[in-house]
C-alpha cells in the first residue's frame, strides 16, 4: 500500500518561480514581485494541477478558461503600475489569481466573470483568503462595471478583436489599460493604453495567447 507522496514546498516554488520565470525575464517592480512571491497559486489550480502550479505555463480552469502562465501575470501587473489605494477593474476574473495579485498591491480590485462556475468558485476562494478589497460581477465583461467607473486601471485578461468602447469610457482620465488586441482568435498583441487630458494613447508590445473575450463587444 503506497503511502503519501512528497510533500510540497510550495513557498520555495513560489520563489523559484519568482526569480527564474520572472525576475530573468526582467520584471523588476519589487511590489508586483513580492506579491507573486506572497499569492498561493497552488489554490487556484484544480487539485490534480497542484504539483504544476508554478511551472512556467498556463493551466486549464474548465470551461474553455485558463490560469495565465505566472510570468505573464507579472509582465501584465507590472505594466499596469497600480498604486495602493486605486481602483482596478478586471475583466475575467478565472480562477481569480491575478485579482489576489493585484489585491496585494493594496488595490481596489472590481472582477468581471461571466461563467457562473468560476465566478461562484473564485468568490468563495478570494473570501475564504480574506482579500476583502475584492468585488465580483457575474456579467459580461465588455460592458465593464458602469455603477463602480470610472477606473484608475483596467486589466483585460481574454483576447478580443478590437478595445471595447465602455472599457475606454470608464477608464478615469489619466488612466491605464493593460489589454490584449487580436483580429484573429487565440493571437493577439498586448497592448498598454493610456488616457491623457481626453487623448487615447496606445502602444504595443509583442504577441500574447489568451483565451476569447466574449461579449457584446467581443467575439
Amino acid at each position: 500500500m503506497n503511502g503519501p507522496g512528497p510533500k510540497i514546498d510550495f513557498k520555495r516554488n513560489r520563489d523559484r518561480m519568482v526569480r527564474d520565470q520572472i525576475e530573468a525575464r526582467g520584471v523588476s517592480d519589487p511590489e508586483v514581485l513580492r506579491a507573486m512571491r506572497k499569492v498561493p497559486r497552488h489554490l487556484f489550480v484544480e487539485e490534480a494541477l497542484i504539483p504544476q502550479a508554478y511551472e512556467d505555463h498556463p493551466l486549464p480552469l474548465g470551461h474553455g478558461q485558463t490560469i495565465s502562465q505566472p510570468y505573464v501575470v507579472a509582465w501584465m501587473t507590472e505594466l499596469l503600475e497600480v498604486s495602493r489605494g486605486q481602483r482596478v477593474l478586471e475583466i475575467g476574473t478565472g480562477s481569480g489569481y491575478q485579482a489576489a495579485v493585484l489585491a496585494e498591491l493594496g488595490a481596489y480590485v472590481f472582477t468581471v466573470e461571466r461563467v457562473r462556475p468560476l465566478y461562484e468558485a473564485a468568490r468563495r476562494l478570494l473570501e475564504s483568503l480574506r482579500y476583502l478589497k475584492v468585488r465580483f460581477k457575474l456579467d459580461d465583461g465588455t460592458l465593464g462595471w458602469p455603477d463602480e467607473a470610472p477606473f484608475d486601471r483596467i486589466v483585460v485578461t481574454a483576447g478580443g478583436p478590437r478595445i471595447p468602447e465602455p472599457l475606454l469610457a470608464q477608464l478615469a482620465d489619466p488612466g491605464r489599460m493593460v489589454i490584449p488586441v487580436g483580429a484573429s482568435r487565440r493571437s493577439q498583441e498586448l497592448h498598454v493604453v493610456r488616457k491623457e487630458n481626453g487623448r487615447i494613447l496606445a502602444r504595443k508590445l509583442g504577441d500574447v495567447m489568451f483565451v476569447d473575450l466574449v461579449g457584446a463587444h467581443g467575439w
